[in-house]
């Protein structure tokens, strides 16, 4: 599994579409996601003080776009998306816990 941080308003106005489109897919060619190891630090760096995110598990076999691991933030491999999300491969929606 791979997860992806999204806002909740983001993710309401895309209801009604077949995929999940971000603005990093137009300004750096793919979507961030992550591992679930990685979650908390992605949290912490690049999502502090925010409220209102939820967290996509997305099943990386159903991905209809390509899915590549690369060096990124301290060498760690991150999983990017290039291409938009289908939501048929993402398996849970859940809320982050505002602190």
């Amino acid at each position: 599994m791979i997860y992806h941080i999204i806002t909740e308003v983001a993710w309401n106005e895309q209801q009604a579409a077949d995929s999940i489109y971000v603005p990093s897919l137009q300004t750096e060619g793919f979507i961030h996601c992550c591992t679930q190891e990685q979650v908390a630090g992605v949290l912490i760096r690049y999502f502090k003080d925010q409220t209102g995110l939820l967290i996509l598990t997305i099943d990386e076999q159903k991905l209809k776009s390509e899915l590549k691991f690369e060096k990124s933030t301290n060498d760690e491999l991150f999983p990017h998306v290039y291409g938009p999300i289908n939501k048929s491969a993402i398996l849970n929606v859940n809320r982050v816990s505002d602190k």
